[in-house]
């Protein structure tokens, strides 16, 4: 039989070698939270890079070059070279794909790190364009950072290993104002500080929370007295720590979340590895408000998972049990946990609980939301909302594909907000929803997935 397992390995490695050269790379098994710019940097050596789509939920992207030859360069050197990001390895492929149709409006901030890229290349400022960022010398290597939906907490060492991938970090001030965890961030050269700005600004730490609001600081120098989990100064690992006060107590914006339950439930699922607390959130979200999510340790195809009220537990669990979830059936039943508990600070280093009462992707929260009448069993079909101006059918047929899916037929409603997708399975179509629930489109716009009950 080994003879036969060898011979259908040698077909498809065929397969997937003989698809034919395209400008249009498909880049898998991107480390999480990788961004644009490390993505085009793969591409830069060979030529210009053109256009590019991530796909955060995929750990994918597609890249497009400005020519075939180019391509086949970059495709050639790679299968000599191990292609790595975040040093891990990555797997590169022609894509079926000639070009990419993204809508420049799904796109603008790949389209905005492109131009800057190709600025820094040339090494030419772009600025005559007033659409595009303005690459004028970087005022300064400091970096004021305001991050916002912060119901996680975020430590002075995150943000030194986040930002250290674009250079020197060599202080930071972290400090609360208007009940806003800040800081400052100081690199040894402005232009590490301009590229960790074009690269995070607007990205999460976590997924859907965290966010990075990034600006140079009027400061070009940071006076740190103290090296504690408030101040760091890395030049001078001499200095005293303070007051040996934490800074942890006053940033942990978790303490202000106290809900108080009625009746709580929570439920036993078995999964498969691939899913995240995440995933499990957005999918069991369709039925209910998700107040935590706990992975097993032991068991990491069991999980945990808390609703808001008995009601939402019960209508959770009749819907998706029986559903196909990564190609296993899932079985849900009610588990005997009256809650979910929380790890002690510092012990789940697999990132295996989450606590999601604060989140703002509650369905549920707003008595009366139409949210409660439109709570319909997975379907092949998906009901989308939300859709930005300007983008079309064929981006969303090509963001959904790209889920892992094959789109079978789309609908526009009248006002270009909504439309109806239809993917080929039940499975498809939970696997999409699990994706792209609260897609980021741009422009503030995140897309809304939710089972329809139509078909089209």
């Amino acid at each position: 039989s080994n003879g036969v397992v060898h011979q259908e390995a040698v077909f498809a490695k065929q397969r997937l070698d003989e698809s034919p050269p395209s400008r249009v790379l498909h880049i898998r098994k991107l480390p999480n939270e990788v961004s644009e710019t490390e993505v085009i940097a793969l591409g830069l050596p060979f030529g210009k890079v053109t256009n590019i789509l991530m796909l955060k939920g995929k750990n994918q992207a597609f890249l497009e070059l400005g020519t075939e030859e180019a391509a086949i360069t970059m495709v050639n050197y790679y299968t000599a070279v191990t292609p790595q990001v975040r040093n891990t390895p990555v797997f590169i492929q022609y894509s079926n794909h000639k070009e990419l149709k993204t809508d420049s409006a799904l796109n603008q901030r790949a389209q905005a790190v492109l131009q800057a890229v190709s600025a820094v290349q040339d090494g030419n400022s772009p600025s005559s364009d007033p659409g595009v960022l303005d690459l004028a010398p970087p005022p300064s290597p400091v970096l004021r950072i305001i991050i916002d939906n912060m119901f996680y907490p975020v430590t002075l060492d995150v943000l030194q290993q986040i930002f250290s991938k674009f250079g020197t970090v060599m202080k930071i001030i972290t400090f609360t104002k208007n009940n806003q965890f800040q800081a400052l961030l100081q690199f040894s050269d402005p232009v590490n500080a301009q590229q960790a700005k074009l690269s995070l600004d607007g990205q999460n730490i976590y997924n859907s929370c965290c966010t990075l609001r990034i600006d140079f600081s009027k400061l070009v120098n940071l006076n740190v007295k103290y090296n504690n989990d408030k101040s760091r100064d890395y030049t001078r690992p001499d200095l005293p720590t303070g007051d040996g006060e934490s800074a942890n107590k006053d940033h942990s914006l978790l303490g202000k979340y106290t809900y108080i339950f009625i009746q709580l439930y929570c439920f036993h699922s078995y999964l498969l590895p691939m899913v995240t607390p995440q995933s499990l959130f957005t999918l069991f979200g369709v039925y209910g408000d998700v107040q935590r999510v706990k992975i097993l340790y032991n068991k990491k195809d069991s999980a945990l998972i808390q609703l808001s009220d008995g009601n939402q537990a019960q209508l959770a669990m009749s819907h998706l049990n029986g559903q196909k979830v990564f190609g296993k059936v899932m079985r849900v039943t009610l588990s005997k946990h009256q809650t979910v508990a929380l790890p002690r600070e510092g012990l789940d280093d697999q990132l295996l609980t989450k606590d999601f009462s604060g989140s703002p992707l509650h369905r549920f929260k707003k008595p009366g939301s139409k949210n409660f009448q439109n709570i319909f069993p997975p379907s092949a079909t998906l009901h989308l909302s939300n859709i930005r101006d300007g983008v079309g059918e064929d981006d969303l047929r090509l963001l959904f594909s790209n889920s892992g899916g094959t789109v079978k037929a789309f609908k526009f409603f009248q006002d270009r907000k909504m439309s109806l997708i239809q993917m080929s399975s039940v499975e498809e179509a939970i696997q999409a929803l699990m994706d792209l629930h609260n897609y980021d489109m741009g422009g503030n716009h995140h897309l809304k997935v939710s089972f329809s009950k139509s078909t089209i």
